[in-house]
């Protein structure tokens, strides 16, 4: 039996062009470049004017037509606005042209080691599928029975757990050493072992990881030495020998194949006298613009009769995605701008004096509320972006932070704390340093009341070790 319902519903969808802005809205400088490139490859409508496009045409020719001739041609210039809105906050000729450093990647490094092992052909395929599985700290998070069902389903052949354990063993052996491994105790296991076994200190730091790796985590210091029956002295030396090995296979911050990286900044904060300069690096809508044949061949198309439908749609649709992606280009880097200009103005001592204790508390929805963007806008446009300052180059996330009250009722930046905190460490007696609650007491003689657990919180952000350990290792 038949029967008609009638419902309703509130739905809410998302355009493909408004997912695809958002991702625009996402990358950054270099990201952005490569993506503007593989436009223009893909989209024949779409063309990049050059630096050197206006150098070959001759200024005094009869043919050239000559601006700026008289004010009144001047005065009602038809150059769009987009194009010389933007050029007048900075000298280009003071924008810095740093090279883009080209670095090479660790896994690109691990798969021609691995052509040199006398293995057999098939196996270079798991190389390099293991190769690809690795995080950014060269750790293999994956279990290699999903690794090894993945492998399968790919190669239509199966392939055994134990097969992938063979050819991690031999990973391991390459440059990075330990690429592989599971966690950081496995990888400290396997340098302990690449040492001298017969040392006490070494056989001693072995079974603390095989056995006692919890405790050596919670810094249970007391229930090591009754499980162990260490001296002070022998447990300062075996955590001294662990402390000095490394943590990660990879270290993208200190690698030696990662030596002098360069940042390419999204903006440009330059001190003008008592004001502050703002611009984009490099802004790039100004140099894209629709192929003037195209749009000829658009308007043939349209008026021919003889042209076939299909022909017609694949001309109006390239047109009209490069009017689209210049029309992105354009929003992304107004909202860039007038986002940027908010967090100038809100932390304008800050950017002023590069003093970080000058840096207010921060949200995101305190700069939505001030541009009238939503806050996911502000998150992608600030996303793993840089400003060039005259104190250096600065990552925009770490400029939002939350605020603590102190005792005069101003709202202090975390980050502040955390500064204080690290100065307060450093200066300390190594022999016998501060504890999370000692560090209350000073942070609140100084004005400054927070919980002994933010104070911990902040001191593990900061990656300083409990007072116990540090006095150990020192």
């Amino acid at each position: 039996m038949l029967k008609q319902v009638q419902t309703q519903k509130q739905q809410h969808t998302i355009l493909p062009q408004q997912i695809e802005l958002l991702n625009l809205f996402h990358l950054n400088t270099l990201e952005l470049q490569q993506r503007i490139q593989d436009e223009l490859t893909e989209n024949p409508a779409l063309e990049e004017l050059g630096s050197g496009d206006e150098d070959g045409t001759d200024k005094f020719s009869k043919e050239t037509v000559q601006d700026f001739q008289g004010w009144e041609e001047y005065a009602y210039d038809d150059i769009p606005d987009y194009k010389t809105e933007y050029n007048n906050y900075i000298n280009t000729e003071k924008v810095p042209e740093k090279p883009i450093a080209e670095v090479p990647d660790f896994r690109d490094e691990l798969k021609k080691q691995c052509r040199f092992l006398e293995v057999a052909e098939e196996k270079h395929e798991l190389f390099d599928f293991l190769i690809d599985s690795l995080n950014e700290n060269g750790f293999l998070e994956q279990d290699l029975e999903e690794l090894a069902s993945e492998i399968s389903f790919k190669k239509k052949v199966w392939i055994e757990p134990e097969e992938l354990e063979e050819v991690l063993k031999l990973m391991r052996e390459l440059e990075p050493f330990g690429a592989g491994c599971r966690s950081v105790q496995e990888y400290m296991l396997l340098q302990l072992k690449r040492m001298n076994v017969k040392r006490p200190d070494v056989r001693m730091a072995i079974c603390l990881l095989e056995e006692h790796f919890h405790d050596l985590r919670s810094c249970n210091l007391e229930k090591l030495r009754r499980q162990l029956g260490l001296e002070d002295d022998e447990i300062r030396i075996v955590l001294n020998l662990l402390a000095h090995l490394s943590t990660r296979p990879f270290n993208p911050e200190s690698s030696t194949m990662q030596a002098n990286p360069s940042i390419l900044p999204d903006f440009v904060v330059l001190e003008e006298g008592d004001t502050l300069e703002l611009a984009l690096y490099r802004q790039r809508s100004s140099n894209l613009h629709i192929s003037q044949s195209w749009v000829e061949m658009v308007q043939q198309a349209s008026q021919n009769s003889n042209t076939d439908k299909s022909t017609k749609q694949y001309l109006r649709s390239k047109l009209s995605s490069a009017q689209w992606f210049i029309n992105a280009i354009q929003q992304r880097e107004n909202n860039m701008l007038k986002i940027m200009r908010a967090i100038l103005d809100m932390q304008y001592d800050y950017f002023k004096y590069g003093d970080i204790l000058m840096l207010k508390p921060m949200k995101l929805k305190d700069i939505a509320d001030r541009v009238k963007v939503d806050i996911s806008t502000v998150s992608r446009l600030t996303c793993n972006k840089y400003a060039e300052t005259p104190f250096g180059t600065v990552l925009l996330k770490d400029l939002f932070t939350e605020g603590i009250v102190n005792q005069e009722g101003n709202n202090i930046s975390n980050k502040v704390i955390q500064n204080i905190i690290g100065e307060v460490i450093e200066a300390e007696d190594k022999k016998a340093p501060y504890t999370d609650r000692q560090l209350v007491t000073i942070l609140a003689e100084r004005g400054y009341s927070i919980a002994r657990r933010t104070v911990a919180k902040y001191r593990e952000l900061m990656n300083i070790p409990v007072a116990q350990v540090r006095g150990l290792w020192n």
